[in-house]
Formats: C-alpha cells, sequence, structure tokens
C-alpha cells in the first residue's frame, strides 16, 4: 500500500475571512488554489448543501508532498456545530507559535513545548514548538471512535495502513500508510461518536486502478459506501475519479486516483489573489447584517 498517500482533511468554515488569517498569519500555511463552485459536489465535498460554495486548499507546501487543509464555505451558513469526531490536528512550527502570540491568538500550554489552539469554529490544533522542518510539519490527524480495536482492523486489514505505535495508556493507535506521510491516530472515546453538523472528511489517494478493487472489497465486507466511484469536475482542470466510504463509526473517507489529482492540485499562483477577491465580493454578510438576520447555522 506504498503507492498510497493522505492527501487531506475537510474542514467546514463559516467565516472566512478569519479562517483564512489563522491559516496564513497563524500557521503560516499557503493558500495552494481556491475554486469557487455555483452547486453542491456530486460527492458532497461541501456537505448536504446544494448551494453556491467554494473550495480553498491550504498548506506547507505543494499536495504533492504535503498534507493539508481543505476549507469548505458554503455560502449562507455562518457556523457549524461541534461534535468529538476531530479530535485534533498535530504541526511542528515553533514560527506559528511565535505568531499565535504576535497576534494574540489564544494558546494553551499542554504539555512540554506542545500547544492546544483553535481554528475559527472551534477545530481543535496542537502546535510543537520546534523548529518547523524542511519536509512537512504536519505530523498527524485525530479522529475519536468508539471501538478501538474495531476501528483499527477496518483501517489497518481493509484499508491497508500499517500500525506504527499502540498507546494503551492513552488510548491510541497511531497508524499510516508510510513514515514518512501524515499519520492517523484513533483515540478511543470510551463511547459514541458525534459528529455534529461540523463533520469533516479525510481523503487519500491510490492508483486509479485500484478503485474498483477498493469499492468491491467494502461490498464484499459489508462495510458502507457512501459514494460509490464517481467523476468530479472542477471547470478548467483535470476530472478526477473518487470513492467515499465511511468507517465503522461514520468518519467520512475519501480515496482519489493518483494520476489526475496530481494534475487537479498542482499549485495555482493565483491561488492568494483569487481566495481574496472571492472574499471581497462576498456580501452576505452585509445583506444579513442589513436586513437583521443571521447566517445559519447547520
Amino acid at each position: 500500500m506504498a503507492l498510497r498517500r493522505a492527501l487531506h482533511f475537510v474542514f467546514k468554515v463559516g467565516d472566512r475571512a478569519k479562517t483564512a488569517t489563522f491559516y496564513r498569519d497563524v500557521l503560516g500555511m499557503k493558500i495552494l488554489r481556491h475554486e469557487e463552485f455555483e452547486e453542491g459536489c456530486k460527492a458532497t465535498c461541501n456537505g448536504p448543501y446544494d448551494g453556491k460554495w467554494s473550495k480553498t486548499m491550504v498548506g506547507f507546501g505543494p499536495e504533492d508532498d504535503h498534507f493539508v487543509a481543505e476549507l469548505t464555505y458554503n455560502y449562507g451558513v455562518g457556523e457549524y456545530q461541534l461534535g468529538n469526531d476531530f479530535l485534533g490536528l498535530t504541526l511542528q512550527s515553533s514560527q506559528a507559535v511565535r505568531n499565535a502570540k504576535r497576534l494574540g491568538w489564544p494558546l494553551t500550554e499542554v504539555g512540554e513545548a506542545l500547544y492546544l489552539t483553535q481554528a475559527p469554529g472551534g477545530y481543535p490544533f496542537y502546535l510543537v514548538d520546534k523548529e518547523q522542518p524542511s519536509s512537512d510539519p504536519v505530523q498527524k490527524v485525530c479522529l475519536g471512535v468508539s471501538d478501538l480495536q474495531k476501528s483499527t482492523h477496518y483501517w489497518t486489514k481493509l484499508l491497508g495502513m500499517k500500525v506504527l505505535e499502540n498507546n494503551e495508556e492513552k488510548k491510541t493507535v497511531l497508524i499510516g500508510f508510510s513514515d514518512s506521510q501524515c499519520k492517523l491516530e484513533l483515540h478511543d472515546n470510551s463511547g459514541a461518536v458525534d459528529h455534529g453538523t461540523a463533520f469533516g472528511r479525510i481523503a487519500f489517494s491510490c492508483p486509479r486502478e485500484q478503485l474498483p478493487g477498493l469499492e468491491a472489497l467494502m461490498k464484499k465486507e459489508n462495510q458502507k459506501i457512501l459514494t460509490p466511484l464517481v467523476s468530479l469536475d472542477t471547470p478548467g482542470k483535470a476530472t478526477v475519479e473518487v470513492v467515499i466510504l465511511a468507517d465503522p463509526d461514520g468518519h467520512e473517507i475519501c480515496f482519489v486516483g493518483d494520476e489526475a489529482f496530481r494534475q487537479l492540485s498542482m499549485v495555482d499562483p493565483k491561488g492568494n489573489e483569487l481566495l481574496d477577491k472571492a472574499m471581497a465580493e462576498d456580501k452576505s454578510d452585509e445583506w444579513f447584517a442589513k436586513h437583521n438576520k443571521q447566517k445559519a447555522a447547520a
């Protein structure tokens, strides 16, 4: 499974401007590409919404060799309800810690050289206060599960990840496709997993030829397939094929054909400019204020 790689985590955002400040100015990530869509995604990339939305990819470097964040913004939705499904993204950057302190962004020291902060919307981020590596600073994503053994079996035996670390005291298992990629940490919640309305999605790539076999395996094992193999179009860019799965706790998992995705995910030098333009043209906050209304809370 060395050909499979971790790509990104999808976050729903209600306040695009504050979110951009967090990723750009606090974490120090770059806008890799920004795309606007007039209607909902066939694979529900933006959640269960069929209106206008945008996708912004942010990271420390190109998606070919960095784990990044996909920020989906649904026009007209101002906030989402958090669950106990996404438990944090950990990255190593003393610069991000310095940025947060300089900008007055709330930080809580939770361990030796380890700080907890939150992205707008309440998503937890853990910042390791050590020099940012030349490779990808993003170390791991942590997801809550209700049955650690069952989830570990799903992710390793069915999806092909390998166990890298098992911590019985913390009730966590660290897994990944390779040591050099962003890892996935499964944490036993000792109870049901609540996805709220802010639920995200973790994405991986694999050779396109593996997608039908992956879908067939899930059918054979009676596992949930949220979106069978489908082609997704991005105006002016490559068409990719995806299969959307759900693990035993309902965590959404996207597998995309690697070859086309590498074309789609090429860094757009105009990404920053396109995001700023979209935010400047988004008058939804003004409209709601003028009509003495509030944006919808999902």
